[in-house]
């Protein structure tokens, strides 16, 4: 059975069903290069707060690597790091700012952090120095991750005018204002820079 722990620090999905809601599709690539692994997100939405969900999510560790690469969540969730590998884990963040250190701990426990701000958290192994991974705080529940192809899909959005914004580990963040439809799809596709 895995043992849990909960750490509480100070940073760090779910589609709510609407009636009238369309979608946001799109791409993201440099170039001529697809890009996987990006998040793409309604910033925040004034007047707007959403709860988190009360299951943690989770960034496993296995094989000697995070799993997902890139985890986005909605701001308040809790992220669960159980290490359901074969070997002792010590996962970190290595930013000034933000901070932490679980340390080391042994296969089938599970350690708990609470993402409780919008931003990026890289995390890494101080025991395996290979392993990394990108927890995305984000601030609506309003979000998707792209596949190998670059693309993406955010179902549930109600309509309106929001400004979109794509991350990615090797680009910069880049935005766009948009407008979603009562019904229907409103692409949105993003050319990264480095």
């Amino acid at each position: 059975m895995t043992r849990a722990v909960t750490l509480v620090i100070g940073f760090c999905a779910l589609r709510l069903p609407a009636a009238d809601a369309g979608e946001i599709t799109g791409t993201v690539k440099f170039i001529h290069q697809a890009l996987s692994d990006a998040v793409v997100y309604i910033e925040k939405i004034e007047g707007k707060t959403f709860t988190a969900p009360q299951q943690p999510a989770v960034l496993d560790q296995v094989r000697l690597t995070f799993v997902p690469h890139v985890l986005p969540v909605l701001v308040g969730t809790k992220v669960s790091l159980p290490n359901n590998d074969v070997v002792l884990h010590n996962v970190f963040s290595p930013r000034k700012d933000k901070k932490f250190d679980l340390g080391t701990y042994r296969p089938g426990l599970a350690k708990t952090i609470l993402c409780d701000s919008a931003d990026v958290l890289l995390l890494l192994c101080r025991v395996h120095p290979e392993m990394s991974a990108f927890i995305v705080v984000v601030p609506t529940p309003y979000y998707a991750v792209t596949n190998e192809k670059g693309a993406y899909r955010i179902t549930g959005v109600p309509p309106g005018s929001y400004r979109l914004a794509a991350w990615h580990e090797a680009a910069r963040l880049k935005t766009e204002d948009i407008v979603v439809p009562e019904r229907g799809a409103v692409s949105a596709d993003f050319l990264m820079k480095r």
